[in-house]
């Protein structure tokens, strides 16, 4: 008997075509880092121009047509006959299973066939996992699958698959020889047969339920690429797409990552296919994995990104689209795989506008500035370059030429930046276990990616279990080589050394809030007496990481039993608001066994003296609040304080006081979110940075973090680079053409609240004008906030007068700015700005206590009014009407009864007089209000507009309850609020309370540009001090007011100072000095012929005008040449 004839390794061109290019393109070799990708080479069809018919062609030739015409529509075209596939099997090298796989080509029933496949199974488990390939199970269930007369061996072909991975489910090296069948069953899901097709899906799940997560996001996601890149019918395509999308749905979001840029250009192929089902298939796929993009600039735009690479015809649309958008979070790799293919076609197809170019440049430059880590931008940048350098060149608008300057050297920084060393190549892995010397090649090329994976994702429980699993490694060797991996990287946790001193927390975790991953496989290691201060940009998450722990919920945490923490917080106390102090401490769960003598000591610790221990809850200032949470923590004898924000309500004196007692209590380890850049400095001995949802330690304070880390320099200067702010300019008030005359002034006011001993203020005297920049400062409890209420209207004075212009509108944002919105949670902030001005005036002001009604003032209002003018007394209904009337007003009053022609004009004195106060002021409110509104449009895109002109998204705006979001957002609705109705004065008490340091640089620079009046509280010194000459000073009930100063300009990055600081105080000189008196000149009447040349000029004028682009305005008819 003649030898058999040695088996040729698998050929995969036996079930896939090779790769045919597009006409004109030979060279190119499907998507490649630092190439355009196959979505790229399509640019030289002109955007309005090219015949879709084409466009498709182009597409299906590029991938040997996907499915399409070279697809055979009907299933099962093969014409091999069962003779010709039982030769086929002979030709195989004889195996110990060959046998059995001629009985199933063979077998008459499904029992004889399950009982052959059966008998694969047992003989490679016997001979173990290697003998998958060296028996040739993969051609010889390939040759299964091609039997055209028999359905039975076609069945058998996945039923073995199945049985096989059945058998090695709890041998993971068994996967690196089951892979080259994976996509077997996705060719017989187009069979015929029902039986077949069952068998095929039975046999999918198995093979897929096979795999771990890391052998499912790296060698089968490129099993199931390449397979979808091939020629294959589309039917199995289908299958593929589906399995696809389940590994998307499966998988963590950190494994899927990693392969945008190998999925992106072969699912955009796939949507391109002839075949209206796979195509449709394809885009579901494709907006599967876009959605699993952690970047929230630009999650919201995914619609609008997928509709432009299905269809290039809306690339300009696109451009417009992320032209508008504020980006802030972090770029990284997969957000530029799914955008520079967009962003490469605008900048190199011939019929992208200058105004496209322009807004495409900034893009370009704006993502490429927010890439941290210049490893996730460097496969982009030779695609970027091209373009743009052309752009420099070509474009016609020098405006355009500039911008794309700016984002070249911006790409060019990027490129020769260092990288971090974030992630390990394979290459490097190979090495590095000498994979070649270890493992055989199927086996090399299995493991390699899994185990790059297990690294590069910090998955070293995984990485510990794999290295046993496929190296045979000991306990000890893995565990040797894992931790030699933990410290390659810059995000590891602190090294050891001896002057760190006792270990209290070494927790691995990972924290999400919302379904966003903010912490990813991370460390958090803590030492006794060590000071931490947590930095971050805006919604990293540092709070959501301190109410972890104190919650007793971050994982690998120590127990409340072993490691005592307390969150020192500013926060409202609403039911134990009329509770003492003393009591409210002991009304605390965790110090119910603390003695009212013990409180009572550490109450005095923090400087409550005995008379401040009797007040209520309730009475206490926002900076006493703070103390008292403090005094609770020293109750408490906690080892670590976890503190927010803790200086927010503190003055100076106690924020020193603060500061000497974190620095003093050695055995207290401190964790500190704080953006007052002193405090950190002075406190300080360590910085945990958040970086790529890592926690990264850094030795010293923040002055030695930002000589390591540059764009910590943030947290010194005011800027608005990262959050800016844009406030409305007010309107004209009636009678004030100066900047400096009084808009608002209190005289010899007093004030004392109910049951207090003594007054809050007396013999208060001050006024505000528009160039006004005031801060008012003071102890806590001075009295600051009461003088703010009672300017403002919140509170009625005791004795004085309080007198604003009628036409005055203020926009206030209380020191407890949240009270604003508590109670519209359910509503989004969009929602929320309809409902407070639907009516045409701020609802919020009614709520005020002296907009509300008392009985004596309702009874005052029933009283009947005799005027003298022979009509009787009669009963005022309602103020329905305004006039000016001298240096006052007179009010249109509508008597009860009466018919609206006997209606009466009363001067204002006298309605006072009257007691129609509150009647008055709230006509006064409702006018100035319809005045400021008269410029607005109570629509939803424009709110959209004017939420985002004050830093919030328009996506969060429209569509977020305000009871999701964060205080800093909350407090971003608050102002806009406010300056909704176009306010004269602005108002803020303690307004850096609830914002980050980007917010608080933006706010900085909207009021520093904005023409308006300015009075502040505050005790962030840094934000006072850059923006306020004007200092009042509240102290034991009496205001002095100080003259103004220089601001300190240096204290914003560009180093300008505010507008108005300068000119509000020699203002008033300038206005009134002679030289500064115009004379209206006498008009000269015109002759008969100068006037027919006039109206030459006009007509002539008139007639350029209309040459003009559309939107240029129309010059003035003047007779100065000048002009």
């Amino acid at each position: 008997m003649p030898p058999k004839k040695k088996f040729t390794p698998f050929d995969p061109g036996a079930y896939s075509k090779p790769f045919v290019p597009l006409a004109g393109y030979e060279g190119y070799q499907g998507f490649q880092p630092g190439a355009q990708g196959q979505y790229g080479q399509y640019n030289q069809y002109n955007q309005y121009n090219y015949n879709q018919a084409q466009f498709n062609q182009g597409y299906q030739a590029d991938s040997a047509t996907t499915s399409g015409t070279s697809t055979p529509i009907s299933a099962n075209a093969s014409s091999l006959s069962l003779s010709s596939l039982s030769s086929a099997l002979k030709d195989v090298e004889s195996t110990p299973v060959t046998e059995h796989f001629e009985a199933i080509l063979a077998a008459q029933s499904s029992s004889d066939m399950h009982a052959a496949a059966e008998k694969v199974a047992d003989a490679l488990a016997e001979a173990g996992a290697q003998a998958i390939e060296k028996f040739y199970v993969h051609e010889n269930i390939g040759a299964l699958i091609k039997a055209k007369n028999s359905a039975l061996a076609r069945e058998g072909a996945a039923y073995t698959l199945s049985t096989i991975a059945r058998k090695f489910a709890d041998d993971p090296i068994a996967g690196a020889y089951l892979l080259a069948s994976y996509t077997v069953p996705f060719d017989l899901l187009s069979d015929k047969v029902p039986s077949v097709k069952r068998a095929a899906q039975s046999c999918t799940e198995k093979l897929y339920s096979y795999y771990s997560d890391e052998a499912k996001a790296t060698v089968v996601l490129s099993k199931l690429l390449d397979y979808l890149n091939s020629s294959a019918k589309w039917q199995a395509k289908l299958g593929a797409l589906k399995n696809v999308e389940r590994l998307l749905e499966d998988l963590q979001v950190d494994f899927i990552e990693p392969r945008f840029v190998d999925a992106l250009p072969i699912l955009t192929n796939v949507m391109h296919d002839m075949k209206p089902e796979l195509s449709k298939a394809a885009t579901k796929t494709i907006t599967e994995l876009a959605n699993r993009l952690d970047n929230q600039d630009v999650v919201p735009r995914i619609p609008v990104i997928i509709k432009t690479l299905n269809d290039p015809r809306n690339v300009q649309e696109c451009i417009k689209t992320l032209s508008q958008v504020t980006f802030v979070a972090e770029v990284t790799e997969p957000a530029l795989a799914l955008l520079v293919p967009i962003l490469n076609r605008a900048l190199n197809q011939t019929s992208t506008s200058q105004d496209a170019l322009r807004q495409t440049v900034i893009v370009v430059e704006n993502l490429t500035r927010l890439v941290h880590n210049p490893r996730e931008v460097k496969a982009f940048i030779p695609q970027l370059l091209p373009g743009v350098q052309k752009v420099v060149s070509t474009a016609a608008q020098p405006e355009v030429r500039e911008l794309a300057s700016k984002a070249l050297k911006v790409l060019e920084d990027a490129e020769k930046e260092d990288e971090h060393k974030t992630r390990v190549t394979q290459d490097e892995v190979k090495a590095d276990l000498a994979v070649d010397d270890k493992l055989d090649f199927t086996l090399a090329q299995y493991v390699v990616p899994i185990v790059e994976l297990d690294i590069n994702t910090r998955e070293f429980a995984k990485l510990e279990a794999n290295l046993k699993a496929f190296f045979s490694m000991s306990d000890e060797d893995a565990s040797a080589q894992v931790g030699k991996y933990k410290s390659m990287f810059a995000d590891s946790a602190q090294k050891d050394s001896d002057e760190e001193g006792i270990e209290i927390v070494n927790a691995d975790f990972s924290l999400a809030y919302g379904g966003r991953m903010l912490l990813n496989k991370t460390t958090l290691r803590l030492f006794k007496g060590r000071r931490y201060g947590l930095c971050g940009r805006n919604g990293a998450g540092k709070s959501t990481l301190m109410r972890s722990i104190a919650n007793g919920k971050l994982e690998g945490f120590p127990d409340k039993s072993e490691l005592r923490t307390c969150f020192v917080e500013h926060k409202l106390q609403g039911s134990e608001a009329d509770m003492d102090i003393v009591s409210f401490i002991a009304s605390d769960p965790e110090l119910c066994d603390v003695g009212r003598d013990a409180i009572s000591e550490a109450l005095k610790e923090v400087g409550f003296d005995d008379d401040r221990q009797k007040q209520n809850v309730g009475a206490l200032s926002g900076g006493w609040k703070m103390k008292l949470e403090l005094a609770r923590a020293v109750l408490m004898k906690a080892d670590i304080l976890l503190l927010d924000e803790p200086t927010n309500h503190l003055d100076v004196a106690n924020v020193k006081w603060l500061e000497d007692y974190l620095i003093t209590h050695t055995d207290i380890t401190s964790l500190i979110v704080s953006h007052d850049s002193g405090f950190l400095d002075t406190v300080c001995t360590d910085i945990i940075h958040y970086e790529q949802k890592k926690l990264v330690y850094y030795k010293g304070n923040l002055s030695d973090f930002v000589k390591v880390r540059p764009e910590g320099k943030s947290y010194y200067t005011l800027t608005d680079s990262n959050v800016k702010m844009a406030f409305p300019p007010p309107g004209i008030l009636t009678g004030v053409k100066s900047a400096t005359r009084a808009i608002a002034r209190m005289t010899d006011v007093s004030f004392t609240y109910e049951g207090a001993p003594k007054p809050s203020l007396e013999h208060v005297s001050c006024s505000l004008s528009l160039s006004s920049r005031v801060a008012i400062l003071g102890p806590n409890g001075a009295g600051k906030s009461t003088l703010i209420k009672l300017l403002t209207g919140e509170l009625i004075p005791s004795s004085g007068s309080v007198e604003k212009h009628p036409n005055l509108r203020i926009g206030y944002i209380a020191q407890h700015a949240l009270k604003h919105v508590e109670e519209h949670k359910e509503k989004t902030p969009n929602q929320y700005l309809q409902w407070r001005y639907q009516h045409g005036d701020d609802r919020e002001v009614h709520l005020k206590q002296t907009r509300k009604w008392t009985a004596e003032e309702k009874a005052q209002m029933a009283k009947p009014i005799d005027l003298g003018d022979g009509k009787g007394p009669r009963v005022v209904e309602a103020i329905i009407g305004r006039q000016k009337l001298k240096k006052t007003f007179q009010y249109e009053i509508k008597w009860k009864g009466w018919l609206p022609k006997f209606n009466s004009h009363l001067p204002r004195d006298f309605l006072l007089e009257q007691g129609f106060l509150k009647a008055v002021q709230a006509f006064d409110d409702h006018e100035s209000s319809r005045e400021g509104l008269g410029y607005r449009e109570l629509s939803p895109p424009v709110i959209r507009k004017h939420f985002e002109d004050v830093g919030l998204d328009g996506e969060i705006a429209d569509h977020t309850p305000m009871g999701s979001l964060s205080g800093g957002q909350l407090v971003k609705v608050v102002i806009a609020g406010a300056m909704w109705n176009n306010p004269h004065l602005l108002v803020l008490d303690e307004p850096t309370n609830y914002l980050d340091r980007d917010s608080l640089g933006g706010l900085a620079v909207a009021i520093r540009d904005w023409t308006g009046g300015v009075i502040m509280i505050s005790h962030n010194e840094e934000f006072v001090g850059a923006l306020c000459p004007e200092q009042w000073h509240v102290k034991d009930g009496k205001v002095v007011q100080k003259g103004k100063a220089a601001v300190s300009g240096d204290r914003f990055e560009d180093s300008s100072g505010a507008p108005s600081s300068t000119t509000s105080a020699a203002a008033s000189d300038a206005d009134d000095s002679p030289a500064n008196i115009k004379v209206r000149r006498k008009k000269k009447k015109l002759t008969r012929n100068e006037l027919k040349e006039r109206e030459v000029r006009r007509r002539l004028r008139y007639l350029e005008w209309l040459n003009t682009p559309k939107g240029t305005p129309r010059p003035p008819d003047t007779d100065d040449e000048e002009e």
